[in-house]
């Protein structure tokens, strides 16, 4: 969807402070004004700086940012969350919220230094902010165990944000077991599994991540259904005995012709009839949008792995049909995210 009115100076600001604007979302989450205003609304620039310990001047810095944004408002002579932050809070994700602004803070920022130099180089040079060794952001984390536990949070925190999307979209019906290749902590096998009472699932992954998804699998009572299987994704064959293989967030990771090798894994593996899944944010293939997409892609340029993307919906019909598989489907969350569903039949 092309952009729906002319880009103002206004919007230029936007675009020109933009670091800066994520700066006083942050220092407002970090400092806790949100959390403050949320417990009581309307309080007076010196009461929230004796509540926050902060002198005036600082309080009015904060102040002028987030509310010149629309994060807080004026009211009389105290302030208030913004109404979109007030529903965040009531339907319980502005925990999800913070964590994905520390996840910017703490892993995104430090790397989109290097956004630049990763278009020239054509791979992800802001890996470099990350201690270890590997080629990809994932096996860098083993390192550090600090980063890697706060890595896995936040994934779970962005899944539970996309969730909802995969479990109303990925039709289940007539499957007995999945395949969750890329399976991560369990996030997404576990939502599925609690949506389909009579679907089993084994999750596929590196051994480190595994033995987390055990144990999330096991807090939520479901280690009967959901089965863990430590392996390279792309060294290993797949196990047999899945009418369905599915890619959570796993194909935005890597490059076409890494995505081709993991469908083609996916169709040998399969049954005759078995089914495909691939759920992650997904790009216009106009080209232009959204902006959800666009702005992400400078994470992925920079830091997860060498060829990592958004890629267009007509990308992955291309993908499935080198692979071997029919019957696409498109079906498309219809949410703040642009993430969606898209699957086919071998």
């Amino acid at each position: 969807m092309a952009r729906t009115s002319p880009l103002t100076t206004d919007g230029l600001v936007q675009i020109l402070f933009g670091s800066s604007a994520f700066q006083m979302l942050n220092a407002g989450r970090n400092l806790g004004l949100f959390s403050l205003l949320h417990r009581h609304p309307g309080l007076t620039p010196a009461e929230i700086g004796e509540e926050l310990g902060l002198a005036e001047r600082p309080v009015q810095i904060l102040l002028l940012g987030t509310t010149a944004l629309g994060l807080t408002e004026r009211q009389d002579d105290g302030y208030v969350n913004a109404g979109l932050l007030n529903c965040l809070f009531e339907d319980g994700t502005w925990d999800i919220v913070e964590d994905l602004i520390e996840y910017e803070e703490r892993i995104v920022r430090p790397a989109e230094v290097d956004f630049t130099q990763s278009l020239r180089e054509n791979t992800n040079v802001g890996l470099r902010r990350i201690k270890g060794s590997g080629t990809d952001l994932y096996h860098r984390l083993s390192a550090d165990p600090d980063l890697e536990q706060l890595f896995y949070r936040c994934m779970r925190s962005w899944s539970r944000l996309s969730n909802p999307v995969l479990v109303e979209k990925a039709d289940l019906t007539g499957v007995r077991r999945v395949l969750d290749v890329g399976g991560g902590d369990g996030v997404n096998a576990i939502a599925l599994a609690q949506a389909n009472p009579g679907v089993e699932f084994t999750v596929l992954d590196l051994p480190g991540t595994v033995e987390i998804a055990r144990r999330k699998i096991a807090e939520h009572g479901l280690s009967d259904r959901i089965a863990v299987r430590a392996a390279d994704i792309f060294a290993d064959t797949y196990p047999s005995g899945h009418d369905c293989v599915l890619f959570a967030n796993q194909l935005v990771i890597w490059s076409p012709q890494e995505n081709l090798r993991l469908l083609r894994k996916a169709h040998a593996a399969l049954p005759d009839g078995g089914r495909v899944v691939v759920f992650n944010a997904m790009s216009d293939d106009s080209g232009d949008g959204p902006l959800y997409a666009a702005l992400d892609n400078v994470y992925f340029a920079t830091l997860p792995a060498a060829s990592s993307a958004i890629h267009r919906w007509g990308q992955y019909e291309e993908w499935f049909a080198a692979a071997g598989f029919v019957k696409y489907e498109r079906l498309p969350g219809g949410r703040w995210t642009p993430h969606g569903v898209i699957s086919a039949v071998k």
